[in-house]
């Protein structure tokens, strides 16, 4: 009820955690923007929630006026946003350090760090007007504890790790509230780019291992409301913990 009618703007919605959140906030009401580079995709997504609550936008979060534009069109068609899920993330390049190309290097972090500063540029002046918004960011355990062979992934989640809470402390007393998930292993595209690189811990997990998509969506609409804003605005939540698993319903007790 709490999500009726508001807007969500969601990068990285074409597939995985992103898609499945577009669908969990489309059943919880909200109205979504969903924006990726791949627009076949989020067309398709958006086909399938219905033309009048979903709005498609290709897009490439490492590149400013994009998502400027995005950010633009989402207010024009629904008239503000007040939640901003920042999902848009790449695994690449994985591999020793000495042999990572430069430049697949820099894209990794244009697209999970400054994407991420783009998202929450576009989105402030739209919740600063309003009085009020919400900026929930995808993290990992990766943000916090080096892993082989991720060093581009780890040095851009620490740096969302740390914009989350700059955004709390700027922002809070002005009606932001930011808040972070660590999800743990998910079973998504990314997981069987891990498990093909061979490299560390993670790539030896079976999927059977691995959470569906669908619990951090369900996560992240839980985290979207009033009970969560307050009591964890500017934290990062881990889902690996069983007493937030019980309250956001997603096992039992």
């Amino acid at each position: 009820m709490e999500l009726s009618g508001k807007t969500v703007l969601i990068t990285g919605s074409s597939r995985g955690i992103g898609a499945a959140a577009a669908r969990a906030f489309a059943d919880a009401g909200a109205r979504v923007a969903l924006i990726a580079r791949d627009g076949d995709a989020v067309a398709e997504l958006a086909g399938e929630i219905g033309p009048d609550r979903a709005l498609a936008i290709p897009c490439d979060v490492s590149v400013w006026w994009q998502v400027e534009a995005a950010m633009r069109a989402t207010v024009k068609s629904f008239g503000g946003c007040d939640v901003l899920l920042n999902n848009a993330a790449v695994i690449d390049p994985i591999g020793p350090m000495d042999t990572l190309d430069p430049e697949d290097w820099g894209r990794a972090m244009d697209i999970n760090l400054r994407g991420v500063f783009h998202g929450i540029r576009a989105a402030l002046p739209v919740m600063l007007a309003q009085g009020a918004g919400t900026v929930l960011t995808v993290s990992t355990g990766a943000a916090h504890r080096a892993m082989e062979g991720w060093s581009a992934y780890c040095a851009s989640k620490a740096g969302v790790a740390m914009l989350t809470e700059c955004l709390h402390l700027e922002y809070a007393a002005r009606g932001i509230r930011a808040l972070g998930l660590s999800p743990g292993t998910v079973a998504t595209g990314m997981q069987r780019r891990i498990k093909s690189s061979g490299l560390g811990p993670v790539a030896r997990l079976d999927w059977e291992d691995h959470i569906p998509p669908e619990w951090p969506a369900r996560t992240l609409v839980w985290m979207a409301g009033s009970e969560a804003r307050e009591e964890f605005a500017g934290q990062e939540l881990s889902l690996r913990d069983e007493d937030l698993r019980r309250r956001v319903g997603l096992v039992e007790g």
